[in-house]
């Protein structure tokens, strides 16, 4: 898909992976509809990048994630890409896995995500097409210590994606997965921690990890190019593949 003059939501909209994909697609042309929970952050960013909007929308709402589009289609008329890309991480053991906080956790790494699905597929499907990128995790293709309750759910995230992707591929709906890997953004700062627990980049592989991390402009490219590709995955790097 050319993205020259295609309306596009993109969540997390506010920084890392999502500010540097907003700022992509708007020089890339596109009519953005900006989505995050930081109203004073959208606001500004809605008057640097011209045409678009910002939509204060907390994504584990599924009537914020509705209304964020019916304000799409309200200001646009339309909505051509869709970009998952809100969430949020939880570092800690299985065994000390806080069931409240999974099931936050669930409701905006991967509710949120398929309740934006639903809403714009109706509309892509009336439009003859559109793009759907949900923004995974390359933990999914590991076995990290500390890390199973989040690789799970963007697990689950990646798998309902592709699954959706069969089912669209008829009606021109392009559904892709992007695996990042390490980015150097607050998602780690705001990443839910086991107080218990050793952080990840005090020990020495963490440190060797976080010394190749990639910069969010990085995966932003990795996005648009999946938007423009339609690719079912798009993996940060080439040695994530699946074998």
């Amino acid at each position: 898909m050319d993205v020259n003059g295609k309306v596009a939501i993109v969540t997390g909209a506010s920084a890392g992976i999502g500010l540097a994909t907003a700022k992509l697609l708007s020089k890339k042309g596109a009519k953005l509809v900006l989505a995050a929970r930081s109203k004073d952050k959208l606001e500004q960013l809605a008057k640097e990048l011209p045409n678009s909007v910002a939509v204060v929308a907390d994504m584990s709402k599924v009537q914020d994630v509705k209304r964020m589009v019916k304000q799409a289609v309200k200001h646009f008329g339309r909505v051509d890409i869709l970009v998952n890309n809100a969430g949020q991480g939880y570092d800690v053991r299985v065994e000390k896995t806080n069931p409240e906080t999974f099931r936050y956790l669930f409701e905006l790494d991967v509710v949120g995500p398929i309740a934006a699905i639903s809403e714009v597929v109706p509309l892509m499907r009336k439009q003859g097409g559109g793009a759907i990128v949900n923004v995974s995790s390359g933990t999914v293709l590991m076995q990290l210590e500390e890390m199973g309750p989040y690789s799970a759910l963007k697990a689950a995230l990646a798998q309902l994606s592709l699954t959706a992707r069969e089912e669209l591929k008829e009606e021109k709906i392009a559904v892709t997965v992007v695996y990042p890997y390490i980015t150097l953004t607050d998602f780690e700062k705001n990443t839910i921690k086991d107080p218990s627990m050793q952080l990840q980049e005090e020990t020495i592989e963490g440190q060797e990890a976080w010394a190749k991390a990639d910069q969010p402009e990085y995966v932003a490219e990795l996005i648009v190019g999946a938007v423009e590709s339609g690719k079912a995955e798009v993996f940060a790097h080439d040695w994530m593949k699946r074998r």
